[in-house]
């Protein structure tokens, strides 16, 4: 089976993604202060590569992202949350 560009940029952005999710729960339960300074600068290069890889992507119309939100909608879910976190 042949993999074509657009299949291992797409796969290769889901690994990053799911990379920085888990260095997003580890960092903040580490005691270790060296340890959490070096998980930190893997987040940072794991986010490096997903900007590069997702900059590729967005080139070669690999992924089309959604519309952006109007203003009304941004409006209307920072609604939804001012004054009520925590």
């Amino acid at each position: 089976m042949n993999m074509d560009d657009k299949t291992m940029v797409n796969d290769t952005l889901a690994g990053i993604n799911g990379e920085l999710v888990r260095f997003g729960e580890m960092i903040p339960q580490t005691e270790n202060p060296a340890l959490k300074q070096t998980l930190k600068q893997f987040r940072n290069a794991c986010e490096t590569s997903q900007e590069e890889l997702y900059q590729i992507a967005r080139e070669r119309s690999y992924y089309v992202p959604a519309a952006k939100a109007t203003d009304s909608e941004v409006q209307h879910v920072k609604s939804l949350f001012s004054g009520k976190m925590m």
